[in-house]
């Protein structure tokens, strides 16, 4: 298929409510510059590259035609330059990508990703990780890559920030993560143009393999994420939102499906496609802002997926 290339197109045409929210939580948190200073202290940027440089594959047009064509496609679709490397790492029996890089970004895929997934279904996963760069979050994606490592060292300092991580910052910053997957994944989207490829790749990143996809299981799986995107997380206990979020093993798809379903359903991403009402930054922000003062409410207290406002 032929995709529409998105010239000049800005991050604030699809990010997600929820992300938009849950970054401006946790930069709002005290704590949040100290924890980068130390990151930037530690060279925690230099360290992530060096460690891909050092173990994995770059990837190039000479060596793994299609699956650079893939990636430069990707790029030129969301309008991301210069090109980013891109690195292949050993199979982990699920599929997995990753980006590390605030300077120079840095794209790193598995054998299982490149193996199990179709040219266009490389694409989506190769444009959820591009969003981040389209984002400028990369500072924040990547203290959440390192808060694990980073947090007993934390602990043990006498700057306080331990005691800061302890009573929330940590939580906070899970959050946001969750919230920007599904930004993510409507730049993916967007990349891929083609909500049938949206869907099998999530598919496959839960684990079923290729063979499994048939059109009753695809069907039902569609009916699955719509009613889990209906649900009302307000009755949900919110400890169990906590640890349901910091399980880094957990792959959320069917809920990330849905809220993709419903941005697709509501026309947006058509608006988007075509380029039409697209919002600034700003726009976007003063509309949200105008739409809370009406409605007497915030965001989070109608959806409550913000679950870390009292913290």
């Amino acid at each position: 298929m032929t995709r529409k290339i998105l010239t000049g197109l800005s991050s604030a045409a699809y990010e997600h409510p929820f992300d938009r929210k849950a970054l401006a939580s946790l930069q709002k948190m005290p704590g949040v510059s100290l924890l980068l200073k130390k990151i930037n202290e530690y060279g925690i940027d230099r360290l992530l590259r060096l460690q891909s440089l050092g173990s994995e594959i770059r990837i190039s047009s000479r060596n793994f035609p299609q699956l650079h064509e893939k990636f430069v496609e990707t790029c030129q679709i969301l309008d991301v330059a210069p090109l980013p490397e891109l690195y292949l790492f050993r199979g982990t029996g699920h599929i997995q990508t990753y980006i590390v890089g605030v300077e120079k970004p840095l794209v790193g895929i598995n054998l299982d990703a490149m193996e199990w997934l179709g040219a266009d279904e490389l694409i989506y996963v190769l444009g959820h990780e591009i969003a981040r760069i389209k984002s400028q979050h990369m500072v924040y994606h990547q203290m959440a890559i390192v808060m694990p490592s980073l947090k007993n060292l934390l602990n043990s300092t006498t700057l306080g920030v331990g005691g800061l991580v302890a009573s929330g910052m940590e939580l906070a910053l899970y959050n946001w993560r969750m919230m920007a997957r599904f930004t993510a994944d409507r730049a993916a989207m967007l990349a891929c143009q083609d909500i049938d490829v949206a869907t099998t790749t999530l598919m496959k990143l839960a684990g079923l393999p290729d063979e499994y996809l048939t059109t009753a299981v695809i069907e039902d799986f569609l009916v699955q994420a719509r009613e889990f995107a209906s649900n009302n997380f307000e009755s949900i206990d919110k400890v169990t939102k906590i640890l349901s979020y910091t399980e880094p093993g957990l792959s959320w798809v069917v809920m990330r499906a849905g809220e993709l379903l419903k941005w697709v359903d509501s026309g947006e991403y058509e608006n988007v496609i075509q380029q039409k009402n697209l919002k600034t930054p700003e726009e976007a922000e003063e509309a949200e802002e105008k739409e809370e003062e009406e409605e007497g409410k915030t965001l989070e207290e109608k959806e409550g997926w913000n679950f870390l406002t009292s913290w």
